[in-house]
């Protein structure tokens, strides 16, 4: 009777560690290194960056003709009429508040591009992720962001980064 307890027992432990073993797979991918380390990523970077700089470059040229435009106005004060003075000064406003709009439109472009570009870098690395879970039999996927604690060998950045590099490349905005 012992034995077939003992039996019993021993079955038990030994299906609940094969059924363990087929248990669901999850693990985990920090994003923020795909967007970052590979190579779409960085070109992507790069274009947003190159983007920006020229603007700068367009807005600063404003800014200064904008104050050369005050410095002569003030010069010109004890010059002009008081009226072509304040017309001259009401222009002058009209045009920084111009400017202010174009830059504020600048900088909603830039965030627009930027955030169209990571939907875009997601929407390619989905199918790596859906096929990569699939061949390693991966039931969840979640970004490192939303783990507090998980082992190392979960994280599947760098096996994802490799083939996202090998498939995707670089990645054009315009």
């Amino acid at each position: 009777m012992k034995f077939k307890s003992l039996l019993v027992v021993l079955f038990i432990i030994f299906y609940s560690k094969t059924s363990l073993s087929n248990e669901n797979i999850i693990v985990y991918i920090d994003l923020n290194k795909i967007m970052n380390n590979s190579i779409a990523g960085k070109s992507i970077t790069s274009q947003l960056e190159k983007n920006h700089k020229k603007n700068i470059s367009k807005l600063k040229k404003t800014e200064d003709e904008l104050k050369k435009e005050e410095s002569e106005i003030i010069s010109q004060k004890n010059i002009l009429t008081k009226e072509e003075y304040e017309k001259k000064i009401i222009d002058l406003r009209d045009k920084a508040k111009e400017f202010r709009k174009q830059r504020n439109e600048n900088i909603n472009n830039l965030n627009n591009q930027r955030l169209q570009a990571t939907a875009k870098i997601i929407n390619l690395v989905k199918p790596i992720l859906s096929e990569y879970s699939e061949i390693n039999s991966i039931s969840i996927i979640i970004d490192k962001k939303n783990v507090i604690i998980g082992k190392t060998n979960l994280d599947i950045t760098d096996d994802i980064l490799k083939i996202v590099d090998e498939k995707i490349g670089k990645i054009n905005l315009d």
